[in-house]
């Protein structure tokens, strides 16, 4: 299929309504798979045992079992809360001194490279905020001067 005929079909098809569900009469918020249910019901009563065998298969050196015991008592760190001095950013010219204090602060070891990047994209939205403001001001500022309504 060519990419027209496929733009042709995109098209024709039914467009999608914000707000709407594609399967109205699908199953409800919080509905566990039968699958989960039915792994529920095999180990309903087990967990102590299962726990308990896990606990010494680790002990006697199994690295799997050890891995997942170890998950369990000291889970991974998905993020942690940062506390940076930034200077207030109001301006295109704020976002980047933020951005310098977010290198200066990874290069001294006190953030992560990947927490400088989650706030770069944090500094990257403010940023599209301000330009997206000013661009607002400026486009009004034009029209009222020409005398253009809205």
């Amino acid at each position: 299929m060519t990419d027209a005929e496929n733009a042709a079909r995109k098209q024709r098809g039914r467009p999608f309504r914000k707000g709407r569900s594609g399967n109205p009469s699908g199953e409800a918020k919080g509905t566990r798979h039968k699958a989960t249910m039915a792994v529920q019901a095999l180990l309903e009563g087990e967990a102590e045992a299962l726990t308990r065998k896990c606990i010494d298969l680790a002990k006697a050196g199994d690295g799997t079992a050890l891995r997942l015991c170890m998950e369990r008592l000291a889970p991974a760190m998905k993020s942690r809360a940062v506390q940076l001095p930034m200077p207030p950013i109001d301006t295109a010219d704020d976002v980047l001194k933020a951005q310098a204090a977010t290198i200066g602060a990874m290069a001294k070891g006190h953030i992560t490279p990947d927490e400088a990047a989650t706030i770069a994209g944090v500094l990257e939205a403010k940023r599209k905020a301000i330009e997206t403001a000013d661009l607002e001001q400026r486009l009004t500022a034009v029209e009222t001067s020409v005398g253009v309504k809205r």
